[in-house]
């Protein structure tokens, strides 16, 4: 029988869909976009850190914020990951790719986002074209990411109609990174911070 099950006022609860794409897509116009996408071999933490923030936190993304130098420098320095930057007409960095291939015959896309503000414009299938033809390459058989319900609400419809099929599901919690303050108190203000239980 169904239920609901309680969720700590410390914590938040999402649903994670995992999707893969087993055969390389057909080649399609990749749309213009006033942006370019730099390679970013052995980012420091700092600077990686922050990018990651800046395109993340509204989306409660904390992951990486919460490593320690050793354990973030050991996957980004990691020569089977492969980041990149995206960059607007000025040089400032407004976006990232991070994939990770460290499992044979499989790419990752750990990491594809923007920053909020260029939400709207087209330019996230900019970014996915360019993400694909370089995912897709030598002895690579299978594309994969994952999304959850904390995501931009168009993102799962964003990698279905990029071509990739959803295959699993599973619900995750996590404290909430606002109340330990590795996110900003106002950070991703569509989510509701709930206060500290008190016991």
């Amino acid at each position: 029988m169904a239920g609901l099950t309680a969720v700590s006022n410390g914590e938040v609860a999402t649903i994670v869909t995992s999707l893969e794409m087993l055969e390389r897509p057909r080649p399609r116009p990749r749309p213009a976009a006033p942006l370019r996408l730099r390679p970013w071999p052995s980012p420091t933490p700092s600077s990686y850190r922050a990018l990651f923030a800046r395109v993340g936190s509204p989306w409660l993304w904390f992951s990486r914020l919460v490593m320690d130098d050793a354990a973030l420098t050991a996957i980004i320095h990691d020569p089977l990951v492969q980041i990149h930057a995206v960059e607007d007409v000025a040089g400032l960095e407004v976006g990232m790719l991070e994939l990770d291939f460290r499992h044979s015959g499989t790419c990752e896309l750990s990491y594809v986002g923007l920053i909020p503000e260029l939400a709207g414009k087209g330019l996230g299938s900019w970014l996915m074209g360019h993400a694909l033809a370089l995912a897709w390459r030598k002895g690579i058989d299978r594309v994969w990411v994952h999304t959850c319900t904390l995501d931009h609400p168009g993102a799962l419809r964003f990698y279905r109609r990029h071509g990739f099929v959803p295959f699993a599901r599973a619900i995750e919690t996590f404290p909430d990174p606002r109340h330990s303050g590795i996110l900003p108190i106002d950070a991703a203000p569509q989510i509701p911070l709930l206060p500290l239980d008190k016991r």
